[in-house]
């Protein structure tokens, strides 16, 4: 008789085995952990104020003597001396150069002799009238002698009026010889040295100069784009020029220092200049201590003008974009706008906005290198790089108008 087995499976076999899938089953169906939260970024910003500003219109010029006269001798002769120290400053009359005097001094002994001649007949004509007048009139000398006497009285009256010319000329020939400065200032080279013949209608005659510096001019251009942008902005009410025009000026001098007195403009060349594309321009500043001395480059501050309502913006803050320049703004939202912007000078080391904004905007100075348009970001009150090791503080809430 046959016996029937009946296999039975082991319970505890099949639990081992289901276990590490229910385990796989239960891990999924638990909910997923959100993903990291991205932190907000973090952006300097000012507010933009308009304001009223003093404009500086910066100028590389160069100075020139207000008057510079050349010493020419204007009578011939033999240099003698040089009196004078070349280049040092000197003053007005001052004496520079001595000719030979002895040939002058010799022609005015002849001029005078010449006079007292002359004097002496003119006395023996006057002394002749006198006596043939009353004769005349008595009728013992005729109206033909009385004649005769009052013409030669007359023509000895001219010759005396002659000689006393040629005394002068003598004089003024002789007074020639001695050459004094004409004008308070530096002395130049002496051109001629002694012993040399001059020629009063030669090269030979220019001995050498002096140019007055105190005052002194200050000459720069302007060209003709800056002229109509100036003019532009003055129709436009967005620039205020002194009354009369009475600009002054301050000078920078190579080393940085900023020159004592300040100028004024002097004159403005009504002509272009088609060979340099500007505008001549001459200013003229006291010298009293003669620091500055011709042929100088200076940098010449223009100023006196003022800008109502003008919005200045760091020059780091504006961002160039090919031809464009723009900035980034914050909105109320807390999101970066990007704003086209067109800028004009330079006001220190900030940029005076011509368009594109008005006042009042949240303009990023610092961070915008990590943001992008529509980004929500957190704005901080940016600090000057002097006030860093201060801490920033959050922006107080933007207010918009209506």
């Amino acid at each position: 008789m046959m016996r029937v087995l009946s296999i039975r499976p082991r319970q505890g076999f099949v639990c081992a085995g289901l276990a590490p899938v229910l385990l796989l089953l239960l891990a999924g169906c638990q909910p997923s952990s959100p993903p990291p939260q991205q932190a907000v970024p973090e952006v300097s910003v000012i507010t933009l104020k308009p304001q009223t500003l003093d404009v500086t219109l910066p100028r590389l010029a160069q100075l020139e003597s207000s008057r510079e006269v050349k010493v020419v001798a204007r009578v011939s002769g033999f240099l003698e001396k040089i009196s004078y120290q070349e280049g040092a400053l000197l003053k007005e009359g001052e004496e520079m150069f001595v000719m030979d005097k002895r040939p002058f001094e010799a022609q005015l002994a002849a001029a005078k002799g010449e006079l007292a001649a002359a004097e002496a007949r003119l006395w023996t004509a006057e002394a002749n009238l006198k006596r043939i007048r009353p004769l005349t009139e008595a009728d013992a000398m005729s109206q033909s002698d009385l004649d005769q006497a009052i013409g030669s009285q007359r023509s000895a009256q001219a010759a005396v009026y002659a000689a006393r010319a040629k005394v002068d000329s003598a004089r003024l020939e002789l007074g020639y010889t001695t050459l004094h400065a004409p004008v308070t200032g530096l002395s130049g080279d002496a051109l001629q040295r002694e012993g040399a013949y001059l020629n009063s209608s030669g090269d030979s005659a220019y001995l050498s100069y002096v140019a007055q510096i105190d005052p002194i001019w200050v000459n720069f251009s302007i060209s003709q784009n800056e002229l109509e942008q100036y003019r532009r902005l003055e129709q436009e009410k967005l620039l205020i020029t002194p009354e009369l025009n009475q600009y002054s000026f301050e000078l920078v001098m190579s080393d940085g220092s900023l020159y004592p007195l300040k100028g004024k403009l002097d004159f403005a060349s009504p002509i272009f200049d088609s060979t340099t594309a500007t505008f001549q321009v001459r200013a003229v500043v006291p010298n009293p201590d003669f620091l500055l001395r011709p042929g100088m480059f200076v940098k010449a501050n223009i100023l006196g003008g003022k800008r109502p309502n003008a919005i200045l913006v760091p020059q780091k803050a504006v961002i160039q974009q090919g031809n464009d320049q723009v900035v980034m703004l914050v909105n109320s939202n807390s999101e970066i706008r990007v704003q086209p912007v067109t800028t004009g000078n330079w006001q220190g080391d900030q940029w005076i906005i011509e368009k594109g904004l008005k006042g009042g905007e949240q303009l990023v100075v610092s961070g915008y290198q990590k943001v992008r348009p529509g980004m929500r970001v957190k704005a901080l009150h940016y600090l000057p790089p002097d006030r860093d090791a201060q801490s920033a503080q959050p922006s107080p809430p933007m207010t918009t108008k209506p």
